[in-house]
């Protein structure tokens, strides 16, 4: 299963996966109810006991074959050949929009830099426009990409956006730079900045704790408390567990998921962001009336995928169609069907197979669904029929 995206366009093994990754966590920990479920409070003025989740921003777990696990969105802004790049981050918004209305749990936007295929370079601004949009879906990151960013900085925008949405707010925190030395140079950074994530992710946690040593405060960060999260493909895992903040990870070998996830909770340190581990699973899913057309859904993406570790770019989606008429190298083909492999896609029968089974080998009480496609569409059906195959869907709903 793909994973979520930690930086700009992961094609080479980094801490993060393409899906989103993120877990909510409370000022004075994460209260964990029968379900496991944990709980979400953003908003503090001092040390508090953290209460129960706001009506208004607890989505339900899944009632159907996933019981008490929670399925949340994370959107890339996927530019689509031929359409104005603007119109990618529109689409964001829109979709948020229904992915409130089908109950998912959260709505996470990302971070790329210099990427001709996505339009998402300014995550905070994205997510403020997201949470304009929306009323109720927590909405958050996935995710910063921390090494990009002075702490301060990032610590002073999450606060405004909790201020102005008390209670819906996530960070989600990955410790790519940028994909290209040029795009590197121009972010003023280098490949060594990923090595201090750990640093600069507990300076970013102290400021919302109060005076950073200097003295600077970052307010208005320091009146409130936003849920983080760490995203990670397997090694991050243990930055995490370190910290004491959730997990989300990503990538397309359950194995490897399974092993991050079990070192994880086995290393996990309780502390004042979160008392027990919480892990949150991200990769793309797709649904559809059949298994063929919910793999062409997830074409679009392994295409582009393929491109960018053959090219060195990483293009605009293409259609399903175009992409089938193209007659590739043996190398890019074999990229793009093993990205196919890597996702879960079917009817709704088999997704509970091989959902489920991913669930199980990590234990995750999370889904978070990074699926991009050209067909949007497509994707909107795809997102309904998980909804509805999970059990998420509100009174009212799609």
């Amino acid at each position: 299963m793909g994973g979520v995206g930690e930086g700009a366009v992961e094609v080479e093994d980094g801490e993060g996966a393409r899906l989103g990754h993120r877990v909510t966590v409370t000022p004075g920990g994460i209260a964990r109810p029968a379900r496991g479920v944990a709980a979400e409070v953003s908003t503090v003025t001092g040390p508090v006991s953290p209460p129960a989740p706001s009506p208004a921003t607890a989505a339900s777990p899944g009632t159907g074959p996933f019981p008490g696990v929670r399925f949340s969105v994370l959107d890339r802004s996927r530019v689509r050949e031929g359409r104005p790049v603007g119109e990618a981050l529109r689409d964001t918004v829109a979709l948020a929009r229904e992915a409130e209305a089908l109950g998912y749990h959260r709505f996470w936007v990302a971070e790329h830099h210099g990427v001709p295929g996505v339009a998402g370079s300014a995550p905070t601004v994205l997510a403020a426009a997201v949470a304009s949009a929306t009323s109720r879906v927590r909405v958050g990151t996935g995710g910063v990409m921390l090494p990009n960013h002075q702490p301060l900085v990032v610590a002073e925008q999450f606060g405004v956006l909790e201020s102005l949405f008390p209670g819906r707010i996530d960070m989600g925190l990955g410790r790519s730079v940028g994909f290209t030395d040029g795009v590197r140079k121009a972010l003023g950074r280098g490949k060594e900045e990923a090595d201090a994530f750990a640093e600069r992710l507990a300076e970013l946690l102290g400021y919302f704790d109060g005076p950073a040593p200097s003295g600077v405060r970052a307010r208005p960060a320091d009146a409130v408390r936003v849920p983080a999260f760490v995203l990670a493909t397997g090694a991050g895992a243990r930055t995490a567990a370190a910290a004491g903040l959730p997990l989300v990870i990503g990538g397309p070998r359950r194995e490897k998921l399974a092993e991050a996830a079990r070192t994880y909770r086995e290393e996990f340190r309780p502390g004042p962001w979160a008392a027990a581990p919480y892990v949150v699973v991200s990769g793309e899913v797709a649904l559809a009336r059949d298994e063929d057309s919910a793999r062409r859904l997830l074409l679009p993406e392994a295409w582009a995928m393929s491109h960018a570790r053959t090219h060195g770019t990483f293009p605009p989606l293409e259609a399903a169609a175009r992409i089938e008429a193209m007659e590739l190298p043996e190398r890019q083909r074999g990229l793009l069907e093993k990205g196919l492999d890597g996702g879960v896609y079917g009817t709704e029968e088999q997704v509970v197979e091989r959902l489920g089974g991913l669930i199980e080998a990590t234990g995750a009480q999370e889904v978070l669904v990074t699926t991009s496609t050209y067909d949007r569409a497509g994707l909107l059906d795809s997102y309904r029929r998980l909804a509805r195959l999970a059990g998420i869907v509100p009174a009212g709903g799609g």
